[in-house]
């Protein structure tokens, strides 16, 4: 890229085909995001390395992607996903859809989509059992070219505007501040396995702002520093733990804290938890700053 970029006289100019793959290449490589955009294309050519490492080199490198949260993350997606299709479907015939309208929305590109919406609607304390049957009511989906995009989109914009009214319990938690969690009924095997991904999650997490307190990382400048107090130094560190998450979960390898833009709808709903955590860990700093003074 490099080469190519830097030979013209009056200009250089990179076309990047991102494209969706044709009926015969439906299936994605392993590895290959889901929203590329050219910005997301360069970025990854920008970040290969072609020095040739060493075995050790290779080694911790390998390590450390498979601990990485993006890695663990995309397990714990990818199992949350596989451990409550069946319950979706379910939902889907009892909210008033019909059989073919079901099995249209189980059949769309969406529907993985629609699943993840509807396991973050209830972590955020919502009935899904009595949200998705109101969603449907209100509008029918007759003249919908994608089902399960449309339910997608309609869950999305009711929680976003109901700020919290309808809640049936208490949201829970997310994981290291960004993933997440699955709950209702599934499988014991797949619940095990959820729950053990969430266990390294957390660990990779605390395990990246020790490394980085220890190591002076720059992007810690932006939090404040860390308190001394016990209490608010509890605090900012579950903070730092979000930021942490974030930068390992997108490859940040900035001094700044969040990195450049978010490019992906996933990775700006991140960034936005990511920022708010930066936010009130400087918070934190600032009020125990002023009260020692």
């Amino acid at each position: 890229l490099y080469v190519a970029m830097t030979r013209g006289r009056q200009a250089n100019t990179a076309y990047v085909s991102v494209n969706r793959p044709d009926g015969d290449h439906s299936e994605r490589h392993h590895g290959d995001p889901a929203e590329a955009t050219a910005r997301s294309v360069l970025y990854g050519v920008l970040q290969h390395v072609g020095a040739e490492p060493s075995a050790h080199e290779t080694i911790a490198a390998e390590q450390d992607a498979w601990g990485s949260v993006a890695q663990i993350a995309a397990e714990f997606e990818t199992i949350a996903g596989a451990a409550q299709q069946e319950r979706w479907v379910a939902v889907l015939l009892a909210s008033g859809l019909s059989t073919e309208e079901v099995d249209a929305a189980t059949a769309s590109t969406a529907f993985s989509a629609l699943g993840a919406e509807l396991r973050r609607a209830e972590a955020d304390g919502y009935d899904v059992d009595r949200l998705l049957p109101g969603l449907v009511a209100a509008r029918g989906v007759a003249d919908a070219a994608d089902i399960a995009a449309v339910l997608h989109e309609r869950i999305a914009r009711t929680i976003s505007q109901s700020r919290g009214e309808g809640r049936v319990r208490r949201p829970l938690p997310s994981i290291a501040g960004l993933i997440t969690p699955a709950i209702g009924p599934m499988a014991d095997d797949m619940r095990a396995a959820l729950r053990e991904r969430r266990a390294l999650i957390e660990q990779r997490a605390n395990a990246l702002v020790d490394d980085a307190v220890r190591g002076g990382a720059a992007w810690l400048a932006e939090l404040g520093g860390r308190p001394s107090g016990p209490q608010r130094a509890q605090e900012w560190r579950r903070e730092a733990r979000v930021v942490a998450a974030y930068r390992d979960r997108y490859g940040i390898a900035d001094e700044s804290a969040l990195g450049s833009t978010a490019i992906t709808a996933t990775q700006q709903g991140d960034a936005s938890k990511a920022r708010a955590a930066l936010v009130c860990a400087r918070q934190l700093a600032a009020d125990t700053a002023e009260w020692e003074a």
